[in-house]
Order: C-alpha cells, then structure tokens, then sequence
C-alpha cells in the first residue's frame, strides 16, 4: 500500500488496457493521477506519485505542475500533492445541478408566499458558497441576493450549513482553499459552532453584510443523506402584512428544504 493506495485497487490506467485503439498518453497520465489523489486522505509527494504510477519523477512533475496551474491539483506547504475541488465544481456545472434548480424552484416559491420573506438556495463551488436560484419576497420588502452571488463560508448561515455537513476530509479541503483569502477573519471555536449547527440541524444568525437582517438557513439533502445545498432566508423584521417570528420562519424553512429534498430523492 503506498499512501492508502491498497494493491488490488481497481483502477484501470491506459498501459493497463490493450484494447484501447487511440492512445492519448498525456491525458492518461493526468486522469491516472487525479484518480489516485482522489483516494488519498493526505496528499502524496511527487516520490510517492511516481512509485504509485511506475513512471519516472520528471514526467510525473511536468503534468502535476500543469494540474497546479490549472487549479485540479493543490500542492501543499509540506510539498504534498493533494486534489483540490474543482472537479466538484464542475460537476455543479452539469445538468444534476439544473436539476435541483428546477426542483427547488416551486417549494421556494410557496416559502416566500407564506413566509412573506426572500429565499436562495446555495452550494459549494471553489472555496465559497455560491448562489444557484432565489425568490424575492412577494411584496416591496425584502432582501434579495442575486443568482452567482459568491457567499462567504465562515460568517454566514448558507457557509456554515455547507461546511457543518461536509465530511471531515471535504471540510478540510473546503477551509483550505480560504487559507491565502487576503483579510479573511476566521471565527473563533469554528469546530464547536459547526458542531452546534449540525445536533441542531439548522443555522440562524444576524447578518454581518445587512443590518436588522437574521439569516436563517437548513441544509438540502439528497440520495443517501448526502448534502445538496443550503435554503437561507435573510429575514427582516416586518410591520405589515402577517409578521412571522424567526421560529415560524424557520419551520417554513424546514419544510420547504424536506420538499426539496424528497424531490431530489425520486428524481
């Protein structure tokens, strides 16, 4: 085993498979090494890569410098290859993602009717939340935040409900393309409010971008549990209409992501 790369690994590499009639070494040779970073816990160093792949340390450097560039492939302090989530966030790119825009959109839509109050949906893309679909209040009042809207993941409701349920493994990733953000402020204790979101099972806190704002948030799921998105309601305290209290906003909220999430399941 090299690095948790156990022998009898069934990955198939291109000198592995005689029947391939078009050979495209330099393609192989990157996949080969996304595909054995993707199994790795904590990076692997070009020495490592190289005996992993039985090929020489100079070809090795030459492709894992271009995946560097190109942002698949992060390379560590300690001079450790480790796969960065921009496949992730291409993978949000792809028709699924549309998808769960499309199913989102009407439990939305009935939230913001109900609770009188705006409401977007956010996933994780690249080191922040970023903003997928959003409902404006059904009246003049409310607080909207536009489609494609980088959200930050330490100081907001929407980041710590994508954080709170990644893996271990994926938060560490996830915190880590933050670690060279010029000026960010990291919370205090952020393992224990994570901690608290997750045995709550929800997020509400004022906004630090809005005064008088309370951002609550709640987590989407898919098929086996697996974190989607996060549904955030920037609620703002109203005087006409029928007012709601943070709780009926956030038992409005539950509900329309427990819609959410049973359509994504059976779609």
């Amino acid at each position: 085993m090299v690095g948790g790369l156990h022998e009898g690994d069934n990955r198939v590499t291109a000198k592995d498979d005689g029947e391939d009639r078009y050979k495209a070494p330099a393609l192989d040779k990157g996949l080969d090494i996304l595909e054995l970073l993707s199994g790795i816990d904590e990076g692997l160093s070009l020495a490592e890569i190289a005996k992993a792949l039985d090929r020489s340390q100079n070809e090795i450097y030459r492709m894992l410098d271009r995946l560097v560039r190109r942002n698949y492939v992060i390379r560590t302090p300690s001079d450790r290859f480790e796969l960065s989530l921009k496949l992730f966030d291409l993978a949000h790119r792809h028709p699924p993602m549309r998808r769960l825009v499309s199913l989102a959109l009407r439990p939305m839509r009935l939230f913001a009717r109900e609770a009188e109050q705006a409401c977007h949906l956010t996933v994780y893309a690249r080191g922040s939340g970023v903003v997928v679909a959003q409902i404006d209040a059904p009246d003049y009042w409310g607080i909207s935040v536009r489609v494609g809207t980088l959200i930050n993941l330490l100081n907001t409701g929407s980041g710590h409900i994508l954080l709170a349920y990644a893996s271990d493994e994926e938060r560490e990733l996830m915190l880590g393309e933050r670690e060279h953000v010029p000026n960010e402020t990291w919370p205090e204790r952020l393992d224990e409010v994570l901690a608290s979101v997750r045995e709550r099972g929800w997020e509400m806190r004022p906004s630090q971008q809005a005064e008088g704002v309370t951002n609550i948030s709640v987590p989407v799921f898919g098929v086996g549990g697996r974190l989607l998105a996060a549904l955030t309601c920037p609620r703002i305290r109203r005087l006409l209409g029928r007012p709601r209290s943070e709780q009926q906003i956030l038992e409005l909220l539950q509900a329309s992501a427990s819609q959410i999430s049973a359509a994504a399941r059976i779609n």
